[in-house]
């Protein structure tokens, strides 16, 4: 298959890329990456002899080769620029965007435009050249406060920003299938963790590297607000099983856990897997609540488990340790392969 992923430099675009390749050599990787988090230094680190493509050259689409991995430098906000990326393409997972509750807040426009119109233009970009599966990267966000476990069938009233915009691109993908036969499969992704994650803002990552240099962790509010974090061994699964399953276009699905933990129990299970890391009186602090945050959200998975054949397989202690190993140089742990 040849897939287009955008936002590919990021935490999970390696992942997958990592995931992809692991699973058959010759698949084929186009990234598109503005490389605003990002770097090539990051996709060097999960595909060693990338090759650097211009959006200026001439048949782009003859260029990517069984089992080659391209870096297209560009943005989801060039409409005519994601025409030329996605020439050629089987599958676009398209997972750039703006992240996360707290720039939503402090810039919602730029969050609308990057999330809502680039994800209108990859969509284009699926219909006019013919890509045949397009998978979106969405979250829980767009349901906002509610008794979890959330669902897929639940109303969304989303609180933030992040969460509205995510919103508008799952309703777009709908769109596309109904009225363009385009083969939309969007995924509200858990809380998601794992290695490859230096660049994350997300809590786990966030935790790590502030216990690696000398920190307190900080807990927004008291911590006992609850969210379901997913290992991103689990969260590729997925993705590639979204990408390929037939008869489940214009569906949506909750990619998580099934399992509410709270931002105390998570230090809970952190704070020694971080200590047999040799990173000993870990200092644990609570600050102001977050604006925008919700304050319970786990879901349930039963949809991804009867349509995709999916479940998540990694515990959190499992998955903090690959985690941990990763993101701590000295960290030592007996190594285990990954399911």
């Amino acid at each position: 298959m040849k897939w287009l992923i955008t936002g590919g430099c990021g935490f999970i675009g390696r992942n997958l890329i990592r995931h992809l390749r692991k699973e058959d050599e010759q698949h084929s990787i186009r990234v598109l990456d503005n490389l605003s988090v990002g770097t090539r230094a990051d996709l060097e680190r999960v595909a060693p002899s990338y090759e650097e493509l211009s959006l200026a050259r001439d048949e782009i689409e003859e260029s990517l080769e069984d089992g080659g991995v391209q870096l297209i430098e560009g943005d989801v906000l060039d409409a005519n620029g994601v025409q030329k990326a996605a020439t050629g393409i089987d599958v676009i997972v398209h997972l750039a965007a703006n992240t996360g509750v707290a720039p939503s807040v402090d810039d919602p426009r730029h969050d609308c435009e990057t999330n809502v119109i680039g994800t209108l233009n990859m969509l284009e970009a699926a219909r006019h050249q013919g890509v045949s599966r397009f998978v979106f990267a969405s979250s829980g966000a767009p349901i906002g406060e509610c008794d979890p476990p959330i669902h897929e069938e639940m109303a969304p009233h989303p609180k933030s920003p992040y969460g509205a915009s995510k919103l508008a691109g799952e309703g777009y993908c709908s769109a596309y299938y109904g009225s363009f036969d385009i083969e939309t499969v969007a995924l509200r992704f858990g809380n998601v963790y794992g290695p490859l994650s230096s660049h994350k803002s997300s809590v786990v990552a966030k935790f790590i590297r502030r216990a690696r240099d000398g920190k307190a962790l900080e807990i927004y509010g008291d911590g006992h607000q609850t969210r379901d974090y997913i290992f991103t061994e689990d969260l590729v699964r997925a993705i590639r099983l979204a990408a390929t399953t037939p008869g489940v276009e214009g569906e949506l699905f909750q990619i998580a856990t099934n399992s509410e933990t709270s931002v105390n129990e998570l230090v809970d299970a952190l704070v020694p897997v971080l200590r047999e890391a040799g990173l000993e009186d870990v200092e644990v602090t609570n600050t102001e609540p977050r604006v925008g945050d919700v304050r319970r959200n786990y879901s349930d998975t039963s949809k991804a488990q009867s349509m995709l054949g999916w479940e998540a397989q990694v515990d959190l202690t499992e998955g903090l340790r690959h985690t941990v190993e990763d993101l701590v140089p000295s960290a030592e742990f007996e190594r285990q392969e990954m399911v």
